[in-house]
């Protein structure tokens, strides 16, 4: 069997049972444009899949990522007898530390909203002004940054100060409030733009580049990396990654359990609330921001500190 015919086949199988598996597929592809195109599954080496594994840098988690594709690939080809055993590598390398995200300062994010206004060395495609709106909106949503590009112009709900997010990571759409501060620099960015006449109506993008079409993901992650060099925002804690334009969504969600705790707030019950607005599947995955920083912690702490001495005086 043709291995990249048995790829394509996979591919669709999982894609039937309900999952977008677009990074997965995406890895399976680039396995097969390395072995080529003639290869059959019967001629697929351990040496071969091992090299691909490995790539040409240090183990990072990407290296588990395309394991765990390529063990789901394989497991169905020795199900349907094309292969005997899977060539998969029976020692695997030590995981590498997990990726902690950063969590930028009030003061840094002042600093890049500034820097929108002076990163650019040349005219692009995107103006300032769209990248500036588009960092309060990561900011004050919490919205994933593909979220944040596929806001159509009747997605967002200015008389309401409400988003409607389709095409989330779970194909699930959800309702996002905002506030008024958020909702008057929108409806100064939104009074600014003209609707593309090829993408009326329902279809016209909300942020767009300087032609009027829809912000590039890959292009908007380049330009954050400029606007983050020229505002001088730098991780110091020796982690082989700088902040990203994503970890504007990790800030959003630490900054209001931190407020809540300030505010005397029930965090335990508000937490499942912070979940949905953020479009988590499970709650584990936001309880994973309660410990996220030594803020957040004192916070914590200081709380349960008022409650023992209040208990004290029963």
């Amino acid at each position: 069997m043709n291995l990249q015919r048995l790829l394509e086949r996979y591919i669709r199988y999982r894609q039937t049972l309900g999952e977008r598996f677009q990074t997965n597929a995406s890895i399976l592809r680039a396995f097969g444009r390395v072995l080529g195109s003639r290869v059959d599954i019967a001629e697929v080496r351990a040496e071969k899949v091992r090299a691909f594994l490995d790539g040409a840098g240090p183990v990072t988690s990407a290296w588990y990522s395309r394991h765990t594709a390529l063990r789901g690939f394989f497991r169905y080809a020795t199900v349907r007898g094309y292969l005997a055993a899977a060539p998969l590598p029976t020692a695997l390398p030590q995981r590498p530390p997990p990726f902690v995200p950063y969590i930028y300062s009030h003061e840094e994010l002042r600093r890049l909203l500034q820097a929108t206004d002076s990163y650019q060395r040349h005219r692009s495609r995107m103006e300032p002004v769209t990248v500036r709106i588009m960092l309060l909106v990561l900011y004050g949503t919490g919205l994933r940054v593909g979220e944040a590009i596929r806001l159509n112009r009747a997605d967002v709900d200015l008389d309401n100060s409400v988003l409607t997010v389709r095409q989330t990571k779970f194909y699930k759409t959800r309702l996002v409030p905002f506030g008024p501060h958020l909702r008057r620099a929108l409806a100064e960015y939104a009074g600014g733009r003209r609707a593309p006449l090829s993408l009326p109506g329902k279809e016209a993008p909300f942020f767009t580049t300087r032609t009027g079409s829809r912000v590039n993901q890959n292009t908007l992650e380049q330009i954050f990396q400029r606007v983050r060099e020229q505002a001088g925002v730098r991780r110091s804690d020796g982690a082989r990654y700088q902040p990203r334009l994503h970890d504007l969504r990790h800030t959003f969600a630490v900054h209001r359990l931190i407020s809540w705790y300030r505010q005397g707030a029930d965090v335990q019950k508000l937490l499942h609330h912070l979940s949905v607005y953020l479009g988590h599947v499970h709650l584990a995955d936001t309880q994973v921001y309660l410990s996220m920083t030594p803020e957040l912690l004192r916070e914590a702490n200081a709380r349960f500190e008022r409650y023992s001495e209040e208990g004290d005086h029963d």
